[in-house]
């Protein structure tokens, strides 16, 4: 099966709107957010990695199928955005550039499971095979113009009437090292930007995101000196990734060059596992990288994300130290999200199967990691000084009861249970209230919003029954 409108005559509609100028294209303008309108109502994104970008099916990486339950929980985790990765090559002739009918519409499935629950969604253009990240050059120029042309018209056609939810990005990691690379690059997200616009609608005015050199905060801080053209201001969105240093983030065996890290942050080096302490990389780089991306382009007025980071759990042996190494991982995610989130850039864990959650019932199953998360995002905004407490929820999603752990519960005034339309279906008084309790929720499954109240504060944690 293919999607059922004419490709030659949507080129063609692209051509014609092009030669015709913007002064036609203004009057179809559905005018949605600003670029920064948006990035200002992101908190934290979430990938759900290693699945619609496998190669050749969604679950040829070993991940399940996307489901509405594990959407649930990361909104209830408190992510409010969702990167999702896309293979397109695979599923289309690579003669015609035809994508399958049957692959789009699984992916708006998965689209329409984040905009049920109100989140933000991006779609991209994912390695891929490589057929645009490995081939930004001279040589593949004119291929890869003509096929971008046509996955984005048609990506761009099938979502044209969804709001400003939903953002589009170029490509992922394209492959550049030097100005002539950047310079095809700029031509890939020339391309990528015309496509969409040309299809109208609220795509005339859509954010859309484009991809710096590699990703590459130093590459991009020194290659990326130029913006590409659109036909409206303001709708444009810099990307970059962040996995430094790479011997603690992805590093999976010592090479003849240097050895893995498992320790990271200036409190949580080893006094006996020396050779193991992070040598680089650490919150001075942090803050160096991330003030590069804020002069160079938020200063400016154009926003940026991390599309991707993190680091990940190690399992260790003695006489390495397991404890110091999870303290590290956490800190690490405190620290890149309070530091990136100050700055006004968006950062997007890299979550894969068996990383945060269950792919299968949405389980929370690296608590720390999450808490870690969603602390360095509220300590940028200023809420968690007012909280000087641990709250945990689990487990999460929950079948009749949850329970609460609070390391001060003499600070709490009450607690309020809502529904996801906002009604009040429970409270617990503060002569209830103790640092390990059981709460159940005599209602049926859904979203739930449960609400700490303090004498000047309030801590809010979104939950599922299922």
């Amino acid at each position: 099966m293919k999607i059922k409108f004419n490709l030659k005559q949507t080129l063609f509609k692209w051509a014609f709107l092009l030669v015709i100028g913007q002064t036609f294209i203004s009057t179809i303008k559905a005018q949605l957010p600003t670029a920064q309108q948006i990035v200002d109502k992101m908190k934290v994104g979430c990938n759900i990695g290693n699945t619609l970008e496998a190669i050749c099916s969604e679950t040829a990486w070993g991940a399940p199928k996307v489901t509405q339950i594990l959407v649930d929980s990361i909104k209830a985790a408190g992510f409010n955005t969702v990167r999702l990765p896309v293979a397109w090559f695979c599923h289309s002739d690579t003669n015609s550039n035809i994508i399958d009918d049957a692959w789009i519409a699984r992916v708006k499935e998965v689209v329409d499971y984040c905009i049920n629950d109100s989140l933000y969604v991006i779609i991209n253009i994912h390695w891929d095979k490589g057929w645009l990240e490995k081939r930004v050059n001279a040589a593949n120029q004119t291929q890869v113009n003509e096929r971008q042309l046509a996955y984005w018209t048609q990506i761009a056609e099938y979502f044209k009437d969804y709001d400003e939810h939903l953002l589009f990005a170029s490509a992922n990691e394209p492959d550049v090292s030097d100005a002539n690379g950047m310079t095809i690059l700029l031509s890939y997200h020339q391309t990528f930007i015309d496509a969409v616009r040309a299809t109208g609608g609220n795509n005339s005015s859509r954010t859309l995101i484009i991809q710096g050199p590699s990703t590459d905060i130093e590459k991009t801080n020194s290659l990326m000196n130029t913006m590409p053209t659109d036909q409206i201001a303001n709708r444009l969105i810099v990307e970059v990734h962040y996995y430094t240093p790479y011997q603690f983030c992805l590093m999976d065996k010592d090479a003849n060059w240097g050895k893995m890290f498992y320790y990271w942050g200036k409190s949580n080096h080893s006094t006996t596992d020396v050779t193991r302490n992070a040598t680089w990389g650490e919150e001075t780089d942090v803050e160096k990288y991330f003030n590069m991306m804020k002069t160079k382009f938020v200063d400016k007025g154009i926003p940026v994300i991390i599309g991707e980071y993190g680091a990940y759990k190690r399992k260790l042996s003695p006489p390495s130290d397991q404890s110091l190494n999870d303290a590290s991982v956490e800190y690490y995610h405190k620290y890149i999200v309070k530091s990136s989130t100050s700055k006004g850039i968006i950062p997007f864990y890299w979550d894969t199967p068996g990383g945060l959650f269950n792919r299968n019932t949405g389980a929370v199953q690296d608590r720390g990691v999450l808490n870690a998360i969603m602390q360095g995002a509220n300590e940028a905004t200023g809420i968690a000084s007012s909280i000087d407490m641990d709250i945990e929820l689990y487990p999460n999603p929950f079948s009749s009861s949850f329970n609460l752990k609070i390391s001060k519960p003499n600070e709490v005034v009450d607690i309020s249970i809502f529904d996801f339309m906002g009604k009040l279906i429970k409270s617990v008084e503060k002569s209830n209230i103790s640092g390990s309790m059981s709460i159940n929720v005599p209602f049926g499954p859904g979203m739930y919003l449960i609400q700490i109240n303090g004498v000047n504060w309030i801590k809010s944690i979104k939950c599922i029954r299922i």
